[in-house]
């Protein structure tokens, strides 16, 4: 039985967002959806990030439990240009100011605030193991992640609980980095990108919903938490296992050269960097993983066409 009531989502219509939803009205938990178009259902409520302001007051948003924040535009959707890059930066750090100054601003803030992050603040780390522990790394995506924290952590001063959740690689067949390489695999064109021997942090979206959620109602934790499976994999062992859970053969590489004539500076950070992470603070929580390896989590995903990912 949960502890959460009420529990206010930005973000809610994306990947993660969206089985949040769908997980916590399962439970019974009643959602508060932040949007910024006009509200479609009295679920929802109209917020402007670039002024900080509920066009319909902050009444709706009094009485929550906790404001789970996931907003943020997609790091891989387009090349690095300097205007995307300073989109991405906007859409982190500027909505989650806008977020804390709206609950510091609440009669009864919120016991806690989820917000968004990701193993990317670890940079390019080889072979390294990192924990929540280690420092954070270089490069456009680790500056970009430490400033959002930093900005999340200002919520403290309004004796909120403020729990960064750095997110690895989502996998789910219904949406997200997966579904566009499924059809490629499927038809055995699939393979390594690079030299495939770069680590990589997944996690199962089931697993990431409950993970959220046992975090969301844990009054004792608090700070960063690296949001991914206990079993990081290779770019090629993701592959090998993801061609064996379809039956397919994955024998044809995605060359380094090329993934940045394509990609840019975003191949190197995104497609071609090193990261080791694992969720030493998730663990000592007592978390278990539904989905803790790469062949559970692809033949589970794969073999139920991605309702794996539908599980409350």
């Amino acid at each position: 039985m949960t502890s959460l009531r009420r529990i206010l989502i930005s973000g809610a219509s994306g990947m993660i967002g969206t089985a949040l939803v769908r997980s916590a009205e399962a439970q019974r938990i009643s959602v508060v959806k932040l949007v910024r178009r006009r509200p479609v259902d009295p679920s929802e409520i109209q917020w402007d990030p670039g002024t900080a302001s509920v066009p319909g007051g902050l009444a709706a948003l009094e009485d929550i439990d906790a404001a789970i924040h996931l907003s943020g535009a997609n790091v891989a959707a387009h090349r690095w240009t300097p205007a995307y890059k300073r989109e991405i930066v906007a859409s982190r750090i500027g909505t989650t100011r806008a977020l804390v100054h709206l609950l510091k601003s609440l009669k009864t803030p919120p016991a806690a605030l989820l917000c968004a992050s990701a193993t990317g603040i670890y940079g390019d780390r080889g072979d390294e193991i990192l924990t929540e522990d280690s420092p954070s790394g270089q490069g456009f995506l680790a500056e970009t992640c430490l400033a959002w924290e930093a900005e999340a952590a200002k919520a403290r001063v309004a004796g909120i609980r403020v729990v960064n959740l750095r997110f690895g690689a989502v996998l789910s067949a219904d949406e997200g980095a997966l579904k566009k390489m499924l059809p490629f695999f499927r038809m055995g064109i699939g393979g390594k990108l690079g030299s495939g021997r770069q680590w990589m942090n997944w996690i199962a979206l089931t697993d990431l919903v409950r993970a959220v959620l046992c975090l969301a109602e844990s009054p004792e934790v608090s700070g960063p938490f690296n949001v991914v499976a206990p079993n990081p994999v290779t770019n090629a062992e993701f592959t090998r296992a993801l061609g064996h859970a379809l039956h397919r053969p994955a024998v044809l590489p995605a060359p380094a050269f090329a993934l940045r004539a394509a990609f840019g500076e975003m191949a190197d950070e995104g497609l071609l960097v090193s990261s080791r992470a694992v969720p030493d603070r998730l663990l000592r929580a007592g978390f278990n993983f539904v989905l803790p390896t790469i062949d559970s989590a692809l033949k589970a995903i794969t073999s139920d066409e991605g309702k794996i990912s539908k599980i409350p």
